[in-house]
C-alpha cells in the first residue's frame, strides 16, 4: 500500500467529514474515490461505512439537542429496512456492475436536483417511507446515501442545525445497521485495513469539530452545489472505471 495513496486518503477524510457537517451529505462520494485505489469496490464500501459511521456518530453527538425526532420517527424503520435490504444486495453483484451502479446513481441525482419542477416536488405525506426506504437501500447498497436523502429532507427541516443533526442520525442508523452485513459477508474485506480504516475515522473526527464550526459561520447551500459537482465528477470516474 503505497503511503503517498494513504496520506492522500487520511487527508481526503479530514476534508470530506468537516465539509459535509453543514451540507448534510457527501463524506461517502467524496472518499470512495479514494480508497478505490487502494482496494477493490466492495472492500472499499465496507471500509469507507466505517468511516462514515464513526463520522456520523460523532455529528451525531455534537449536535444531539438539534435532531428532530419526530422526523427520526417517521423514517427511521425504512431508513434501516432499505440499508439492510441493499447491503445485502450489495455483496451479490460483481464488481464493474456495482461501479456501474454507483457511477449512474450519482450523476442523475445532482441533475435532477438542477431541474425546478423536480425540487419542487414532494412526495404526499403517506408516502414518505419511499424517501426513507430508498436512501438506506441505496446506502447499503453503495454507501452514497446521502444526496436522496437531501432531497427529501431539506424542505422538510429547513433549520440548518437541524437538517444536519437529523441527517447525522439517520446515516449513523444506515451505517449501523449496513456493517454488521459487510462483516457477515467479506470480513476480510475490513479486517485486513484495520490500520487505514483507524486513521481514516480518526481524521474524520477530527474535520467533525472543525466542520462544527463552518455550520456556524458557512453557507450550507454553498457547500452543497460545491459537493453536487463533486459527486457528478466522482460518478463519471465510476463509470469509467466499470467500462475499462
Amino acid at each position: 500500500m503505497e503511503i503517498e495513496l494513504v496520506l492522500i486518503a487520511i487527508a481526503a477524510s479530514f476534508t470530506a467529514a468537516a465539509l459535509t457537517v453543514p451540507a448534510g451529505f457527501g463524506l461517502s462520494t467524496m472518499l470512495t474515490p479514494v480508497v478505490l485505489m487502494l482496494m477493490d469496490p466492495h472492500e472499499a464500501v465496507a471500509v469507507v461505512a466505517i468511516v462514515h459511521g464513526a463520522h456520523n456518530g460523532g455529528k451525531s453527538w455534537t449536535l444531539w439537542g438539534n435532531i428532530d425526532f419526530n422526523t427520526f420517527k417517521r423514517y427511521g424503520i425504512w431508513l434501516i429496512t432499505g440499508s439492510i435490504i441493499g447491503a445485502i444486495l450489495q455483496n451479490q453483484v460483481p464488481q464493474k456492475p456495482l461501479l456501474g451502479i454507483i457511477g449512474v446513481f450519482l450523476i442523475i441525482l445532482p441533475l435532477l436536483t438542477l431541474n425546478k419542477s423536480w425540487k419542487e416536488y414532494r412526495l404526499p405525506e403517506g408516502n414518505d417511507l419511499i424517501g426513507g426506504f430508498g436512501s438506506g437501500f441505496m446506502g447499503g447498497l453503495s454507501g452514497h446515501q446521502g444526496a436522496l436523502r437531501a432531497m427529501f429532507l431539506t424542505k422538510k427541516l429547513p433549520d440548518k442545525m437541524a437538517y444536519a443533526a437529523s441527517a447525522s442520525i439517520f446515516a449513523l442508523c444506515v451505517d449501523l445497521s449496513r456493517i454488521p452485513v459487510y462483516l457477515f459477508f467479506r470480513p476480510e474485506g475490513i479486517t485486513e485495513n484495520l490500520e487505514l480504516t483507524f486513521a481514516l475515522v480518526f481524521a474524520a473526527l477530527i474535520g467533525v469539530r472543525v466542520g462544527k464550526k463552518w455550520l456556524e459561520s458557512m453557507k450550507s447551500d454553498t457547500i452543497r452545489k460545491g459537493i453536487m459537482i463533486g459527486i457528478i465528477l466522482s460518478g463519471i470516474f465510476y463509470l469509467v472505471e466499470a467500462i475499462s
